[in-house]
């Protein structure tokens, strides 16, 4: 379907030619009627199959029609991260450019207090479309900036993400504050119970819309390196020594971890930056911006960076740490390979990893090569063995001898590792 074939106004259409956009993705395809209906809506797509315009687009074409009130805030747009935040308010900028009259403001955390202050003020005037993470938004609630009792579309962007967050309890409250005539608009990368625990809350006779996970780009070359957790550093310095290679995303399991290999390469003469929670705001942004702009070669990362990217030349992504959730992994490497380019994926995985790696080539119905590890680097374990040999050695399995008691005591072996925790990002 072309976007002319759509039910939008001229000045939408006017701005989508700009920007090159002709034909509607699935999502979009199967979205917009229904939010242009009225109906509550329930996507389920993951990152890159255009949900952010299946939502701005039937929005902004009701907002353009004049029917809304002009002092008060009409849509709420909730992001798990500022970054996404400051993608949608760009996406709003660019498709609403012809449009007279339809304004947004967006308000996150991590940021100095001219900018809470400026935000104050966006919110007070009115703002159609308000972009926000959640923990900002509660904090303009508690103040009194805002009013919610006029909105007229409540919308979540990557809802999983949100949850895994530790963001359920903020999102009731905001909802709390708002009209029951609303329409609301979820969008998540999967649907696990606590997503449809949401969406029963705050979801109203919704027409679920599901795109079903799409595969790695086959121009993706995706490689699995089988080693143990003390071979990684020397095969992430291995394969970051190629001549040709300039353009690299890292992905660790927390900050800690991010925060120790950025301290690690840098050592070694790599030219890197790490993105994290413990960042303010700009130093955020000045980081993306460098790696961007290619003054930063290789960006160290948390998941925080997995869904929202927007970098179309990116040569390789590294697992350092093998994602526990499949989608996650194509979440991951979908950052390369991108426009009709080539990429690399190489993941490295341990043997407590090996069976999430199983579980991962079930979902893209693909087993992905395990060559030998790169020269220096040892061989790689027999992981069927290894895995066996873990087991006999974890505490508090039925059977091991003198590693486990009743009342929590027993022998531990090695380093103790915490659980991780919402901050982990």
């Amino acid at each position: 379907m072309y976007f002319d074939e759509l039910d939008i106004s001229d000045e939408l259409l006017d701005a989508l030619d700009a920007m090159n956009f002709e034909q509607c993705t699935p999502i979009q395809e199967q979205a917009i009627p229904k939010i242009l209906e009225g109906h509550d809506l329930m996507g389920i797509a993951q990152t890159g199959t255009g949900k952010t315009a299946a939502y701005l687009l039937p929005v902004l074409d009701e907002l353009s029609h004049g029917n809304y009130p002009k002092d008060s805030v009409n849509c709420i747009i909730m992001s798990p991260t500022r970054e996404l935040a400051q993608q949608i308010d760009q996406q709003v900028e660019g498709f609403g450019y012809y449009l007279n009259g339809v304004s947004s403001v967006a308000v996150y955390g991590g940021n100095d207090g001219l900018r809470f202050e400026q935000e104050r003020r966006g919110l007070e005037l009115g703002a159609d479309i308000i972009i926000a993470t959640p923990g900002r938004l509660i904090s303009h609630l508690n103040g009194g900036h805002i009013d919610l009792k006029k909105v007229s579309f409540f919308i979540l962007d990557e809802a999983d993400r949100m949850l895994d967050m530790g963001f359920y309890d903020d999102i009731m409250k905001i909802a709390s504050y708002l009209s029951e005539e609303r329409q609301t608009i979820m969008f998540s990368a999967t649907m696990p119970d606590n997503i449809q625990k949401l969406a029963q809350n705050i979801l109203h006779n919704p027409v679920e819309v599901k795109i079903a996970v799409s595969k790695p780009a086959e121009k993706i070359q995706q490689t699995a390196y089988l080693c143990y957790d003390g071979m990684k550093d020397r095969i992430v310095e291995k394969v970051l020594s190629q001549d040709d290679l300039d353009r690299v995303i890292l992905f660790a399991s927390s900050k800690m971890k991010v925060k120790e290999l950025s301290i690690i390469l840098k050592r070694k003469g790599f030219n890197v930056g790490a993105m994290h929670s413990d960042l303010e705001q700009r130093e955020r942004e000045d980081i993306m911006l460098a790696f961007k702009n290619r003054h930063i070669n290789i960006l160290i990362a948390t998941d925080i960076v997995s869904r929202g990217i927007d970098i179309d030349d990116i040569q390789m992504v590294i697992n350092y740490d093998a994602p526990r959730d499949p989608e996650d992994y194509v979440h991951r490497i979908g950052r390369t390979a991108r426009a009709n380019r080539e990429g690399q994926a190489i993941t490295l995985v341990t043997p407590k990893d090996w069976p999430h790696l199983l579980k991962i080539e079930k979902l893209i119905e693909k087993e992905i090569p395990k060559p030998d590890l790169p020269e220096g680097c040892g061989e790689k374990p027999d992981m069927k063995q290894a895995a066996k040999t873990q087991r006999r050695h974890t505490p508090g399995r039925h059977g091991g001898k003198g590693r486990y008691n009743k009342r929590g005591g027993g022998k531990h072996h090695g380093k103790s590792k915490n659980k991780p925790s919402n901050t982990a990002q």
